[in-house]
């Protein structure tokens, strides 16, 4: 079986699912705009070969450049677990003749304004929203909506970029440093716990679910250095909150007619007791998530995709074992890594319950916060008891610190 895999290194999660297609049968024939020697090894062990595209944003010429590159030889998938190469993929799938989302359809789960048409019509309770392309529209669009309000690029992913304005002053002050998007969409701001509803299917069935929790909320957690978000992976999804965000979840895969593969949903539950959607991709989550999933039940979710994409099969447990929470730390200072406290006090204390341990090393430079999810490394946690496992969770969120100068 012949696969098209797009930017097979990137991001950190993707070498994995590379060598999961190879092993389950596929040649796998990378896609990406980068040196094929930059590649992670592991990509480049399992791959059948490779095609560098000049720049991925030039959708057309890279499906020329596909076309006259596979000259006419049969394409049997198109896989992108990556949310800015989700419609290249439909566009590729449709110029080669290979099966999987179209066109069409990738639109609706890339463009936040589309999609949330699209769930609003099934009856689903969404916030209310608009799109804009101007910054008098955008303040129309905060107007009618009523503040506060959340802006956020129009097809973004990850809170970047995101931001709330309570005020027609803010919300000034917030556009004067927005300036790289054509289109953003302005939403109704929802106060409540937010969570995220993942699954792989096959044909439209739901074979594997899972629900996390943010902790704090995204909008936060991407505005304030200081905080070590956390993404807390429940074992139990029987809880009222989390059943009606999974109940919500069977609803809108329904409404946005997605069949196979894997997806990545977001959803709110407020003080009041009601879950309102947020948004959905049609790929993975990414800042290490399937990673926390895969520690829930001691499976392996990149095989399992990779089972259920070529063979139409998910043979993977869906028994859930453990509350699994990865934390994300964040140097204090700028520069370099310096040193590292508190690690061995909690490794003496928790250790049988740190399953991963990825800090950046002391001498390394710091990352930018603001535009990576990992910041400078993670910690992941697990425990059959939930409690158990925040309090282990928030004591590393605490008590280790990495210094930067």
């Amino acid at each position: 079986m012949n696969v098209i895999m797009l930017a097979p290194g990137y991001p950190g999660e993707m070498p994995y699912f590379c060598r999961a297609l190879a092993i389950h049968g596929a040649k796998v024939y990378g896609l990406s705009d980068v040196p094929e020697r930059d590649l992670p090894s592991l990509t480049r062990e399992n791959m059948a070969g490779y095609l560098k595209v000049a720049n991925f944003t030039d959708e057309d010429a890279v499906v020329r450049q596909v076309v006259e590159a596979t000259n006419g030889e049969q394409i049997d998938r198109v896989v992108c677990m990556w949310e800015p190469g989700v419609v290249l993929a439909a566009k590729l799938r449709e110029a080669l003749g290979a099966p999987g989302q179209g066109v069409q359809q990738a639109n609706t789960f890339r463009n936040k304004d589309l999609m949330k048409q699209v769930v609003t019509a099934a009856g689903i309770r969404t916030a209310r929203h608009a799109s804009a392309r101007t910054l008098a529209q955008v303040r129309e669009a905060a107007r009618s909506i009523g503040f506060p309000v959340i802006v956020k690029p129009i097809a973004g992913a990850g809170s970047m970029d995101t931001f709330r304005a309570g005020t027609m002053a803010e919300l000034d002050a917030e556009l004067k440093k927005m300036t790289t998007y054509d289109e953003v969409n302005v939403e109704e701001f929802i106060e409540g716990d937010e969570y995220t509803y993942d699954t792989i299917c096959i044909d439209g069935e739901v074979m594997y679910e899972n629900v996390c929790f943010y902790r704090p909320n995204p909008l936060v957690a991407r505005s304030t250095e200081w905080i070590s978000p956390q993404t807390l992976a429940l074992r139990d999804l029987t809880p009222t909150p989390v059943a009606a965000g999974v109940e919500m979840g069977h609803q809108v895969l329904k409404a946005m007619g997605f069949q196979t593969g894997f997806t990545h949903m977001e959803f709110f539950w407020t003080p009041n007791g009601e879950a309102i959607f947020g948004e959905i991709g049609a790929r993975p989550a990414g800042a290490r998530t399937v990673d926390l999933m895969n520690f829930v039940g001691d499976i392996d979710l990149f095989m399992g995709y990779a089972e259920a994409e070529l063979k139409g099969t998910f043979s993977q447990s869906t028994v859930r074992k453990y509350n699994a929470c990865n934390v994300f730390k964040r140097a204090e200072g700028q520069g370099r890594i310096q040193r590292i406290e508190g690690l061995q006090h909690l490794l003496e204390r928790y250790g049988e319950f740190i399953v991963t341990l990825d800090l950046l090393p002391v001498g390394a430079q710091r990352r930018n916060w603001i535009q990576t999810l990992i910041s400078d490394g993670y910690v992941t946690v697990r425990h059959p008891d939930l409690q158990t496992c925040m309090d282990i969770s928030d004591a590393v969120g605490t008590d280790l610190r990495l210094f930067a100068s």
